[in-house]
């Protein structure tokens, strides 16, 4: 990962030099406090903007001001809107930032300082950790671009990139915003690493490449590492992956990547990812429309090892394994067909009714894979069905399970990670949906309840470990995003994965 780019300041927001002072501002309240200075060496024209109604602290409202020579130490002011107080949250200190970080792109400005005492009154004394945490999180995820195959200028790149975020708070906060904006840091640059690698192109983000990504994240921290290659996967038994697989010339991968520190439990929290770094459908091919973004189809993948990465640096005491089936799913004259049986890693045999739903036959082998560790839980997440981003559109994940408190425990870490869950129900009637006179299950239940028979046909396959599920297939790209995202990948659900290991460790 690259060096932290947010840091901690004590100061007051008129003391301080910079291209970009940033300070919140709630909605219909009149000047603060903790601003009463900077407004009269500005000639009160803060309070002014705000009883004239040309400011009103509306979510993602903002306004620029700039001082006049000698009255602040900073170049510009940047009013952002945080909404109402009652409503105040870390989401909505995230959409601050990224409103402020936009605003600095178009300024041309590669810095800017955030006052966050406002938001530390509305939070309480122990929010300012999560508000922290927030801040940093959001200047690092709105700070990123994927632009490393550009060669040429581009008439709508920002004038500049931000490269430094300063967090200003007082003394009495600062041991608390410091610890907040070291973990928001480290758990931002874990999710920009999976969009990275879920916005390369799948030429590029072969599942090799994968690969040598997991090597790269355990020579940096020592963890463990198992790559197994198509032999490898034979040999494992792990026929579901070999036969997705079977279509393509590049090689599948299967990866697991370790940390296990000293003193954590021996039964250690597993994470896997759907890693299909392109999806055409197999000879259940996909239409032509919009077929390049089946890039995304990795999303999972890419957060196990962005999830990693961040836990590693982080240094939590608890074990946790990072599974990554990766391959491509392609039609060619070796590929799966429709109708064919095949066995899996459980032993169990499936009728392939769809190739287009190859998410979950990949992943019923890493779930099977998974028990070796006897671990603690499990939560896989996969770009798995269309159906979830009908059912949910794109601002939930669709969440199942075979344990009610795990689930419980993962929809609260997607609450306070900023990335939501809903629950679907397993219910009992929906798995005969996955009946098969030939096998012992199909692939797919048809359109019906399609996201959660996709849930069903993965449960089959996590036995004897408490399991959850992360449809993220509204939610892993997105054409709209909030203003601390940009359309592409988001990265998700790594902030969630972090967020429940980070539970599970201090318990």
């Amino acid at each position: 990962m690259a060096d932290r780019m947010t840091s901690v300041r004590v100061a007051p927001p008129e003391a301080v030099a910079t291209p970009l002072l940033v300070l919140p501002w709630f909605e219909g309240e009149p000047v603060p406090a903790w601003a009463v200075e900077a407004d009269r060496r500005l000639g009160g024209a803060l309070g002014r903007v705000v009883e004239e109604g040309d400011f009103r602290g509306k979510k993602d409202e903002a306004l620029l001001l700039y001082p006049r020579p000698g009255e602040l130490p900073a170049a510009r002011v940047l009013l952002v809107g945080s909404g109402r107080r009652a409503e105040f949250g870390p989401e909505r200190a995230r959409r601050a930032i990224g409103v402020a970080v936009r605003q600095a792109e178009r300024l041309g400005v590669s810095e800017l300082v955030v006052a966050l005492a406002p938001w530390f009154e509305a939070a309480g004394p122990a929010g300012a950790e999560r508000t922290a945490q927030a801040a940093a999180e959001a200047a690092v995820l709105a700070a990123w671009d994927f632009r490393e195959l550009k060669t040429t200028g581009d008439e709508d790149r920002p004038r500049a990139e931000v490269r430094s975020a300063a967090l200003l708070v007082d003394a009495g906060h600062a041991a608390a915003a410091e610890a907040g904006a070291r973990i928001g840091d480290v758990v931002a640059r874990g999710a920009n690493r999976a969009r990275q690698l879920a916005a390369r192109p799948g030429n590029v983000a072969t599942p090799s490449h994968l690969a040598e990504i997991a090597r790269e994240i355990a020579d940096r921290f020592g963890l463990g590492l198992t790559v197994l290659d198509r032999e490898g996967i034979r040999r494992e038994g792990m026929g579901a992956l070999l036969a997705v697989s079977q279509g393509s010339e590049e090689e599948p991968r299967f990866i697991a990547l370790e940390y296990r520190p000293a003193g954590a439990p021996a039964e250690p929290l597993v994470l896997i990812g759907k890693g299909v770094t392109f999806d055409a459908g197999g000879i259940s091919l996909k239409p032509a429309e919009k077929m390049d973004e089946m890039k995304y189809d990795m999303s999972g993948a890419a957060a196990v090892l962005g999830a990693i990465e961040a836990i590693a640096e982080l240094g939590w005491p608890v074990g946790v394994v990072g599974l990554a089936p990766a391959t491509e799913n392609l039609p060619s004259g070796r590929a799966l067909k429709p109708g064919d049986v095949i066995p899996t890693h459980l032993g169990r045999t499936v009728e392939v009714v769809n190739t287009d739903a190859e998410g979950r036959l990949i992943l019923a082998d890493a779930l099977s894979y998974a028990r070796r560790y006897r671990p603690a839980a499990v939560v896989d997440a996969a770009t798995l069905t269309g159906a979830c981003v009908v059912a949910l559109g794109h601002h939930a994940i669709g969440l199942m399970g075979n344990d009610e408190a795990l689930v419980a425990e993962v929809r609260e870490a997607g609450e306070r990670a900023g990335e939501r869950c809903w629950p679907l129900p397993l219910w009992e009637e929906d798995r005969s949906q996955l009946d098969s006179v030939v096998a012992d299950l199909k692939n797919t239940g048809g359109r019906p309840a399609a996201t959660i028979t996709a849930g069903w046909f993965l449960r089959e396959f996590a036995s004897g470990f408490p399991w959850a599920h992360l449809d993220i297939a509204g939610t892993a790209w997105r054409d709209e995003a909030p203003p601390y995202l940009r359309k592409g990948p988001t990265g998700v659900p790594v902030r969630l994965f972090v967020e429940w290991v980070r539970g599970r460790a201090v318990r």
